[in-house]
């Protein structure tokens, strides 16, 4: 026998199951997967007393649910999260980045959700159903190419079924992060009471896997680079030898090179240069411009005695390019840049183009490799030859006092530390080993 109470428009309701109640009340649809979702109660027993237990349960659950639907807000997250971007101070590229999760994934699934029913659960189920499935599709078989085309020839546009490809981990974290921040200033602006995000779990970080070159290969690229352009040689040169980002590279002036004026063959000693990495350099939805570096601080990296000499003559190659078109050398102008449209070095070198030019000449020596792994290279260098970790963080810009170095290079700073026991113990006082008479 099944007993049944609703309220309003089939809200709710109280169902007799076997030696049980089940109290439900209908909550809404599932902004995740279009499902409608039930809050549910079992009360034990069929008496009297259960059911007017299970009406008080009823009660509370339909208030829950009114409460949730008459909150103090009802905006969108759509919309709260326009707000957060016009509010929040963020660089141009992690902006640009932001605004293509915002616009393929975020708000085609939860834009115009209110904040307000948004809880962790849902979040959650949204950030598995991304490492699932990109598009979230219900996992049915379908041809992505016919959603709005109507009719059509299959064969001439080479329609494909479409396979399940799920988000990376990192990229759901970045969305959790954007909806996280959002969260954060709605609660702030008292749109809503607290921030559910903060609890919700996302995708764990994945472990940094830095994969340098070897020495073997780092010495063949080099060699490649000054075969193909000295101009090109001395560039990979300097950030392999320093470290420093490829946007930084492309930002460094002249004058940001101190030591360089200082003749090698009058002044007595040696000379000290040193590189100061004062900008970076950005190209973001087809414009360029120069910025901050990444951590915002300038630094200063110690320069040997080889590269200042390639950067000497690197300065002497521009300086006889100006002449022959006619104009002056400046400390101001770029050290690098791609002189088929810029001949007098007064804009620098394209990140992206540095970028592209290293992959083909990696590819074309068999190594498969990038230009970031030459950062990788050098910290890497430096932590196996017994390089102590606060100025290697230094030289690659680490904030927190080698946090960030030790969390990324863990391996080879453990190397270094073995390394280092092995030396300490190797200058201690050799022991005689007693024997033990037989």
């Amino acid at each position: 026998m099944t007993a049944a109470r609703t309220t309003g428009r089939q809200r709710g309701g109280v169902e007799e199951r076997g030696d049980t109640l089940r109290v439900s009340v209908y909550a809404g649809l599932d902004p995740v997967t279009g499902k409608r979702v039930y809050l549910r109660e079992t009360i034990k027993g069929t008496d009297k007393a259960a059911h007017k237990r299970a009406e008080s349960v009823l009660n509370r659950l339909l208030t829950q649910v009114d409460q949730q639907r008459s909150a103090q807000s009802t905006v969108s997250l759509g919309y709260a999260i326009d707000q957060w971007m016009r509010a929040n101070e963020i660089e141009a590229t992690t902006r640009n980045t932001y605004l293509g999760y915002i616009e393929r994934t975020i708000k085609p699934a939860l834009g115009s959700e209110p904040i307000n029913k948004l809880g962790a659960r849902i979040l959650e189920k949204f950030y598995a159903e991304l490492r699932r499935c990109r598009t979230r599709c219900d996992g049915k078989p379908f041809i992505e190419r016919h959603k709005g085309l109507g009719q059509h020839d299959c064969v001439e546009l080479k329609c494909k079924a479409h396979v399940c490809n799920g988000l990376a981990a990192a990229t759901v974290r970045q969305i959790h992060t954007i909806i996280s921040g959002t969260m954060s200033a709605a609660e702030r602006w008292e749109w809503i009471d607290s921030n559910p995000a903060r609890n919700a779990r996302q995708p764990k970080k994945k472990p940094p896997e830095p994969d340098p070159p070897s020495s073997r290969e780092a010495a063949r690229l080099a060699e490649e680079a000054f075969r193909m352009d000295d101009n090109w040689g001395t560039l990979v040169w300097l950030v392999m030898t320093t470290g420093i980002r490829r946007g930084e590279a492309c930002a460094l002036r002249f004058s940001d090179i101190e030591g360089l004026d200082a003749d090698p063959d009058t002044d007595a000693g040696d000379i000290e240069g040193v590189l100061e990495v004062r900008r970076n350099f950005v190209h973001v939805a087809g414009v360029s411009k120069e910025k901050a570096t990444k951590t915002h601080q300038m630094r200063r990296i110690a320069l040997d005695s080889d590269t200042m000499t390639l950067l000497r003559e690197q300065r002497d190659r521009v300086r006889d390019r100006l002449k022959a078109i006619g104009k002056e050398f400046s400390p101001s102008r770029f050290v690098f840049s791609g002189t088929r449209n810029n001949e007098d070095h007064s804009a620098p070198y394209s990140p992206n183009a540095v970028t592209q030019r290293y992959k083909d000449m990696a590819t074309r020596l068999g190594i498969d490799t990038h230009i970031h792994a030459l950062r990788h290279y050098s910290a890497t260098e430096l932590l196996t030859a017994g390089v102590d970790l606060r100025t290697v963080a230094g030289r690659l810009g680490h904030g927190g006092g080698g946090a960030t170095t030790l969390k990324v290079y863990a391996a080879w700073v453990a190397a270094s530390d073995r390394k280092a026991a092995e030396i300490l113990a190797s200058r201690m006082p050799k022991r005689q080993r007693k024997t033990t008479p037989s």
